[in-house]
Order: C-alpha cells, then structure tokens, then sequence
C-alpha cells in the first residue's frame, strides 16, 4: 500500500524517521525500516532515515501489507464436550490447553476450531478470529464457555457480559487458607511491570471485584467457590496471589512447585464451574454446569486421602 502526500509545512526540516512517525503514527524503527527498504521517496527518490524534510516536496511511503488474521485450526478438540446448544448459543466444555480463539503466537488447538470441526456455524459478527466470542477462559483453565451462533445471540450475550448480569462461578484449590474463609476481594488489577504475559494488582489499574467461599478445608489448600462480580484477565489467579494464596499448580503466579507436583498439576487448578444468564431468544434464566476434569478431581482425591 502506497501513501503519497506534499510534506506539511510543520515537518520542514525534521529528518524522516522523526517527521513520518508523526505524520503516519508509527514508531521511529519502523520508519527507519521502511527507509533502509526503500520504501520511502521525496521527489521520486529514496531517502535515508536520517535526511531532511523540505516543506511542499511530494511524499511517497510504501506500507508493508498487514499480516493475515490468525485462523482458527479446523481440527477436533479432544475432550471437548458439548454441554448445551441450540440455534442461538452453545457451550461448550473447555479443556485446559486449548485456546477460545486464534491469536498472534499461538498454535494449538481452539475452541472455535473445534466447533467448526463439529460442524457448528458460528456468526460471523466479531473480529474475524473471534466471530462469536462473547467471553474467554484462559488457555490453563477449564470448565464452561458459551459462544454465540446467531447475530442476535452475540449482541445480547456481549451486553449481558459488559453488564455483569451473567452469574460466573468458578472453583479453584488454593495454597493456605484465606482468613476470612468468606469474603470479597476488591482490589484494582493491570499489566505486571516486569512481564507483559502477566497481570497485577495496581493502583492504577481497572477495578475487580471477586466474592468467595470456602467449600472445603484441607490441611495444606482450600477448595473456594468463586463468584465474579468484574471479569478482568487472570482476575482470580491475580487476586489470590496477591492474598500469598495463589491457586495450587499455578507456578506464573508463585504457587509453590513441590505441592504442584505431589497433586500431580501441570497448570494451575481452576475450573469455570457455571455460567447462568438470560437465554438471548426468549430471557429464559439457564444455567449451565461443568463437572470436574480428572487432574483436578484427582488433586482433590489426594488431599482428602491425606486427611484421613
């Protein structure tokens, strides 16, 4: 893609990199790139980085072309299961190590390539990677996420999320016992300083509000009902880290290895038990349950043996 432009009488005598990143919004590199290619001319010649702008001079930058979207794999999803559907919705029952969506970076498998694989046509409204996302579930936790098959379904689902009238239960198995045993975690969450992968808690940062219950009591964990008032990525794994009770198996936000290993976690024990919402055809309240998965309910199983 080619832009071509008299150079603005502001940019008179700045060099290229300097004056084209303001005129186009780009980073200076990524000017200085263009330039090294020869995609940039003044007058009809290639011009360096480091040259200067003559005001009125004609201006022609040639663009790389914007990557292709990532594609969502069209491949079944083993052990993905189908917990509900019909012509607006379906839920499904995420497994860990799979993805919602494509995205830059990632290769493996995604529940939306496993719902086409299945046969399921999903609304094209959305960006196209994510047509039919209403919600996510990270790639470690597992349990029920519910997509949007109908044009309608995803306008009404996508509202309800923003407004918080979807009832998310979640369980998770975390280190220690939080003190109270039932309570609510209010406390802002944003980008960690030192890792972009992870989040925090900042002062700065979007507001989170996570309730819990303690189920049940172990000597070494508790296992918490979790509703979520606010949905913020890695909200859960976030807040409980910051109370130094991160979720067991959870080693990105500082749970503790040996336990991780004698409950026989490779990720961190979290599970989307529920999801309860207005149905988006008729404002029928449904609610849709997902069971625990075999290496979350075997940690379970070896914690209670040690209480016996």
């Amino acid at each position: 893609m080619t832009r071509s432009m008299p150079v603005p009488e502001g940019l008179a005598g700045m060099r290229v990199d300097a004056g084209l990143a303001r005129l186009l919004g780009l980073s200076r590199t990524v000017v200085a790139t263009l330039a090294e290619d020869g995609g940039i001319a003044v007058d009809g010649v290639p011009v360096g980085k480091s040259e200067r702008l003559t005001a009125g001079a004609w201006l022609e930058v040639t663009l790389p072309e914007p990557p292709a979207p990532p594609e969502n794999p069209t491949v079944d999803v083993e052990g993905m299961t189908i917990l509900y559907s019909d012509d607006d919705i379906v839920a499904v029952d995420k497994p860990a190590g799979v993805a919602a969506h494509a995205s830059v970076g990632w290769t493996g498998p995604t529940v939306l390539g496993g719902l086409a694989a299945a046969g399921y046509r999903i609304t094209t409204s959305g960006v196209h990677e994510r047509q039919g996302i209403v919600h996510r579930l990270d790639v470690g936790t597992s349990g029920v996420m519910v997509v949007a098959i109908s044009e309608r379904a995803y306008t009404l689902m996508k509202r309800a999320f923003k407004q918080r009238t979807v009832d998310k239960r979640y369980h998770a198995l975390v280190q220690g016992h939080p003190d109270p045993s039932s309570g609510t975690i209010d406390a802002p969450i944003g980008r960690h300083r030192g890792n972009d992968w992870k989040f925090a808690v900042t002062e700065n940062g979007r507001d989170s509000v996570t309730h819990y219950d303690t189920v049940e009591a172990f000597a070494s964990a508790s296992l918490l009902d979790i509703h979520l008032e606010t949905g913020r990525t890695h909200q859960i794994r976030v807040h409980f880290a910051a109370l130094h009770h991160p979720c067991c198996g959870d080693l990105t936000y500082g749970a503790d290895p040996t336990i991780a290993k004698r409950l026989g976690l490779e990720r961190q024990w979290l599970h989307a038990r529920s999801l309860a919402f207005a149905h988006p055809a008729d404002g029928r309240r449904i609610e849709i349950t997902s069971p625990y998965p075999a290496d979350l309910s075997h940690a379970l199983d070896v914690l209670r043996r040690h209480q016996s």
